[in-house]
């Protein structure tokens, strides 16, 4: 009885906890700012005071002519010049603008600069997924502990959030299409510049935000994924299937792996947190892929306010497949002169390790786009508190969906001088945003069909 007293005032405590600190949906007059002086999806329309930041005009709401489904995306902001390149010499100048990664690669890497681009606002999304965010703001909540969301499907949960937990939250189950088929490379470079391609293809289907989707029908998995690695042949074969949750608190994520020497499917739990990414060479870990996913357990979030920040956006000439795999792969860093940086507001969130939870990360710090949630930089920092890995995600709008999403993400070592670039689709067909899946493609048992063929 004793325990059973202290186990139960426990839970009382923790609930009111989580209630002070702001954890239920918002009031249907702050919901009523969707639309109006905030973006549907809750990014402040207006521009900034000196308009180096534009007010948001819906985005870009359609395609551009002579672009057909299958290209690679043309930049409809090729005929933009550079404003002013930032570089060792004269970061000082632009620190406020800057995040602590930005600052330590431009001390670090003499050979590294960010060339500034006029600020573009050219996020959007289907006029549904703007609808559903109004109607889940008000009642959307985190689940106990914020290891999961509960209230609906479909919306961004918190459009306009009261910690760091509802912010990273939005980012995890932000509008990225209804489903894709895609292959890419990803290259994990030497400090020196060399590397060994390894390739994908992946397959996803994003259910939350699929139209028609309830609670119910949701069953608690959020998307899917089946990602096989093609080459090289060392590797090749080897299949990855997950099943991402919503409630973790109810069931924690679901993975399997198949591996073509063993030629069996297991279980596969460890594709989570610090684990290393498969094929990413110890460069990033699983908790990084899409720049952050899976449960926010092991970390207290802190929602530290906005900034304006100079980040990757409108990333359509690194995306170009007129360039070659060996023009953007260069010792230490992406080739800087492909880049495309432009001042935009972030929400930052702060995340720190729990005291008694297990990660190689004691510290990170993220930069999430106020107008699509897609994390767009992040600090990574070692035991030590180090600043150890500096990660960017370099997105454009898919204008054919629309959805604004990564088209290259970079992470990079500062104590090894070693980077990872992923997602890489210069020299491989482009996304296919069109696929429909039944369900059935992600399975064990598919996974066991798949490996044998």
């Amino acid at each position: 009885m004793k325990n059973l007293y202290i186990k139960t005032m426990i839970l009382i405590l923790a609930g009111l906890l989580f209630a002070g600190q702001g954890f239920a949906a918002i009031t249907a007059e702050q919901a009523a700012r969707l639309g109006n002086d905030l973006t549907p999806l809750g990014g402040e329309k207006a521009g900034n005071a000196n308009g180096t930041i534009p007010a948001w005009d819906g985005g870009i709401t359609s395609t551009p002519a002579g672009y057909q489904k299958g290209m690679h995306h043309p930049d409809p902001y090729a005929a933009d010049k550079v404003l002013f390149t930032i570089t060792a010499d004269n970061a000082d100048q632009y620190a406020d603008q800057l995040t602590a990664g930005q600052l330590a690669m431009l001390k670090a890497y003499p050979s590294y600069k960010m060339n500034v681009y006029p600020t573009h606002r050219s996020a959007s999304a289907p006029q549904r997924i703007y609808d559903a965010t109004k109607a889940l703001a008000t009642r959307a909540e985190l689940a106990p502990g914020g290891n999961g969301v509960l209230g609906g499907v479909n919306g961004i949960p918190f459009p306009i959030p009261q910690n760091g937990l509802e912010a990273i939250w939005n980012h995890i189950l932000r509008w990225r299409g209804n489903a894709f088929d895609r292959t890419f490379g990803v290259a994990p470079l030497t400090r020196g510049g060399d590397y060994t391609m390894v390739e994908f293809n992946e397959k996803g289907d994003f259910r939350y935000s699929q139209e028609g989707m309830t609670e119910e029908k949701l069953d608690n998995v959020i998307a899917m994924f089946k990602q096989e690695i093609f080459a090289p042949a060392r590797v090749a074969g080897r299949i990855l299937l997950v099943h991402e949750t919503l409630d973790q608190n109810k069931e924690n994520r679901r993975a399997w792996l198949y591996n073509p020497g063993q030629r069996r499917v297991r279980r596969a739990p460890n594709v989570a947190f610090d684990n290393p990414k498969e094929g990413g060479d110890g460069l990033t870990t699983s908790d990084t892929v899409d720049m952050y996913n899976g449960s926010p357990e092991r970390y207290d979030w802190t929602l530290v306010g906005k900034r304006e920040i100079y980040v990757p956006y409108n990333s359509y000439l690194l995306h170009s497949d007129k360039l070659k795999y060996q023009d953007i792969l260069t010792p230490l860093h992406l080739n800087p002169d492909y880049l495309r940086y432009e001042l935009h507001r972030v929400w930052v969130v702060e995340a720190d390790l729990k005291e008694g939870m297990r990660h190689i990360y004691k510290k990170r710090t993220f930069y999430i786009d106020e107008d699509s949630w897609q994390v767009l930089a992040m600090d990574q920092y070692d035991s030590r508190d180090q600043l150890w890995r500096v990660s960017e995600g370099h997105c454009i709008n898919y204008y054919e969906v629309p959805t604004f999403w990564s088209t290259v993400e970079t992470h990079y070592d500062l104590q090894s001088g070693r980077y990872i670039a992923i997602n890489l689709n210069n020299e491989h067909t482009m996304y296919n945003f069109d696929v429909s899946f039944t369900g059935k493609e992600f399975t064990a048992s598919a996974l066991r069909r798949s490996g044998k063929r």
